[in-house]
């Protein structure tokens, strides 16, 4: 089960989903693509999704913006 959720960009997890489109556009490129690193930069957060090296996304939000993450539940040991 995940949850989807609207937090702060200063919460957001390596492994939050976020939604790398715009708006309710159904084009299939877009999709929900994991976060691998979240820092914050010149005081702003900057997420990256995908491989820093490689293809990636980089998304930079004020620390109190509001965005939707979809986060799984943490795995139980």
């Amino acid at each position: 089960m995940t949850n989807r959720i609207t937090l702060a960009a200063a919460e957001v997890r390596v492994n939050d989903h976020i939604y790398n489109g715009t708006g309710t556009n159904s084009h299939p490129t877009f999709a929900w693509e994991t976060v691998t690193e979240a820092r914050q930069e010149d005081g702003l957060i900057l997420l990256i999704t995908g491989n820093l090296k490689g293809l990636h996304g980089e998304f930079w939000l004020e620390p109190d913006e509001q965005i939707v993450v979809m986060r799984y539940p943490e795995a139980s040991t």
